[in-house]
């Protein structure tokens, strides 16, 4: 009998080959993103140190009342703009992306391009 991985262990196994390419550092931090069923988390992450140095999510009051739905691709752009003004304040402007797994379309490429064009360069 043929067994099937769930895809939640496939993303995962999928993530963990992605970290051993890259790693955040001081000069130019990684972007984690992490998708689930209700909402969208973004981390800007010095690996070097353990820090995390921005982070934003649809949970966050001012973000979810500017959406009427946080599990959108609307919501995903929203958050990229709003993670990529939070790391221009601290001085972060160049990153690694680190689409956690998730496959680069949807929620996850509007998170990606609405940062780069908030001014974010990966």
């Amino acid at each position: 009998m043929v067994s099937k991985k769930s895809r939640a262990e496939v993303r995962i196994k999928k993530h963990n080959r992605l970290r051993n390419r890259f790693a955040g550092t001081a000069e130019r931090p990684r972007l984690a993103v992490f998708r689930s069923n209700n909402h969208m988390y973004a981390q800007i992450i010095d690996d070097s140190v353990g820090n995390t140095l921005v982070a934003a999510s649809t949970l966050e009051k001012d973000v979810k009342a500017q959406l009427e739905k946080t599990n959108n691709v609307e919501a995903a752009a929203k958050l990229g703009e709003v993670i990529a003004k939070k790391a221009l304040d601290k001085g972060i402007t160049e990153v690694v992306f680190d689409r956690g797994g998730f496959i680069y379309q949807g929620k996850v490429q509007a998170l990606a391009e609405a940062a780069r064009e908030a001014g974010l360069k990966f």
